[in-house]
């Protein structure tokens, strides 16, 4: 394939490993406080889920921060623990008073970071830099060192940064592109060239600001880079950071390169995540969305049926997903008929075509048929009276505050039009009273049981009724209807189930 032969020329390292940073860096999505006890439950899902490295806050923040950064610290997890800190003794103290295993030290680099939030020179810049990186290995922690703003730094003063940290020690060395500015090819450039200066790992942290993240990570793998900073479901500042589910699955699906990831635990971790933060995902977000493994228009749904991989690039089950056909206004016949027989649903042709048209006719109302919607469909046709003695041609009702509820029904009764208007408690009341008044000449018929329901929320839900009719010699019937209209769907069932009983006269 001509995947295989760009790969080869790539410098992709053996393993990848993931530097989660939801706990700290997706925290800071705005509107986002995630408590002591919920960045527990989310580290031990992470550590779950096989995460390297979690970055579980900054402990120079609050009490509560360093707290938390200590009770996960004291779970014994798999992944090692990580605290953010600055170049700064007060930060560093806290970051090693919480017990973490691992320090993340920053500092700005670019003009701007430099110039306008800490007016500093680059000496003293580099100076802190290398006196923090020290700090953390003289007390035995593993160490991170980020040059903020990397990709808006001078790239001689850059590397001049990243050698020094480098010969105080440093385990890994990161570049952040902090306000997502770079493209991928910049970003393999740049990864690339430090590779050729460099011989610690190193690993990046790329901001969506572009919707760039996660192609820039990937980039900088394709470079070289041995880590990945990333959130579940791209949380972070502003457009957030590297989604954690895309960058994991690309590298699994195009690069031959190992991850530590379970990726059964995607979806179920990014539900987890999203219900606690509040910040719920897009239906069409990659891997985890809803409509991630969804099908609605003819062709694919014919495609996927007949082979999976026609029109999906991975298996649902893969992540912890499940593949829906979605049924509207594009499902193809074929998509139909599978999901019936899916529900065990025997029909003919021309029951199908009823049910066909109804699915066509709620999707070009701008409705999803839902599976519940589509079985109490085909239970309505199915059951329906093979022959209509009594026809419904024409329907109007008037309710509303300070007014009596009246309906006006037209019927074709054994060929003969015939209308009433009746009034009632409520429009289905009205129109019920109506066709009684209709049908009476012909057979003296009362409702006995009247049910409905909505199928599923929303106020386009399809109503479902049921009736029970019976007339004055006991013979009874039932009538059932599904459309999204409730007094239609009352109207229609007690028609069906009256034409029921006079089929047996």
């Amino acid at each position: 394939m001509y995947m295989d032969r760009v790969i080869e020329k790539m410098r992709l390292p053996e393993r990848v490993r993931i530097f989660d940073t939801t706990l700290r860096d997706g925290e800071q999505t705005p509107g986002v406080a995630i408590t002591p006890k919920e960045k527990i439950r989310i580290a031990k899902r992470l550590d779950m889920l096989g995460v390297d490295t979690m970055e579980v806050g900054f402990p120079a923040a609050s009490p509560g921060e360093k707290q938390a950064a200590r009770e996960i610290k004291s779970l014994d997890l798999n992944a090692k623990i990580c605290g953010l800190a600055r170049p700064l003794r007060i930060d560093l103290d806290a970051a090693i008073d919480s017990e973490v295993d691992y320090i993340h030290t920053f500092i700005g680099t670019s003009p701007l970071h430099r110039e306008y939030k800490l007016k500093m020179s680059k000496e003293d810049i580099l100076q802190k830099s290398v006196e923090a990186v020290e700090y953390i290995k003289d007390h035995g922690i593993v160490a991170e060192f980020s040059a903020e703003d990397a990709t808006r730094t001078e790239f001689d003063y850059l590397k001049e940064i990243y050698r020094a940290v480098e010969s105080a020690g440093v385990d890994y060395i990161n570049v952040p592109d902090t306000v997502g500015v770079l493209v991928p090819s910049s970003m393999n450039y740049l990864i690339a060239q430090l590779k050729e200066d460099l011989k610690v790992p190193i690993s990046v942290h790329c901001h969506d600001d572009f919707g760039l993240a996660v192609a820039n990570s990937l980039a900088a793998v394709e470079a070289g880079a041995e880590q990945v900073h990333a959130t579940i479901n791209g949380m972070g500042e502003r457009a957030g950071n590297t989604s954690l589910e895309e960058v994991v699955m690309a590298l699994l699906t195009n690069y031959n390169v190992k991850l530590n990831i379970n990726t059964k635990l995607l979806v179920g971790t990014s539900q987890m995540v999203s219900r606690i933060t509040g910040v719920k995902m897009p239906p069409n977000k990659a891997i985890v969305g809803e409509n991630a493994f969804a099908h609605e228009a003819g062709i694919h749904v014919h495609g996927v049926l007949a082979k999976a991989e026609t029109y999906e690039p991975l298996q649902p089950e893969l992540v912890g997903h499940t593949r829906r056909i979605v049924l509207g206004k594009h499902t193809g016949a074929k998509a139909i008929w599978s999901k019936l027989d899916e529900y065990g649903i025997e029909m003919n042709e021309d029951q199908f075509c009823q049910v066909f048209d109804q699915v066509k006719k709620l999707g070009d109302k701008g409705k999803m048929v839902t599976d519940a919607d589509l079985k109490a469909m085909a239970e309505t046709v199915l059951g329906r009276a093979q022959k209509e003695t009594v026809k419904l041609e024409g329907l109007s009702v008037l309710t509303g505050d300070n007014v009596l509820p009246t309906a006006t029904i037209k019927l074709n009764i054994d060929g003969e039009i015939k209308t009433a208007a009746k009034t009632g408690v409520g429009p289905v009341d009205a129109a019920i009273n109506a066709i009684q008044s209709l049908v009476s000449d012909t057979a003296d018929i009362e409702l006995k049981e009247y049910n409905i329901e909505a199928i599923t929320g929303g106020t386009n839900a399809l109503a479902e009724v049921f009736v029970i009719m019976a007339d004055k010699k006991g013979n009874q019937a039932t009538g059932r209807s599904t459309v999204e209209d409730v007094v239609m769907a009352s109207v229609e069932a007690v028609l069906d189930a009256i034409n029921k009983i006079l089929m047996e006269k």
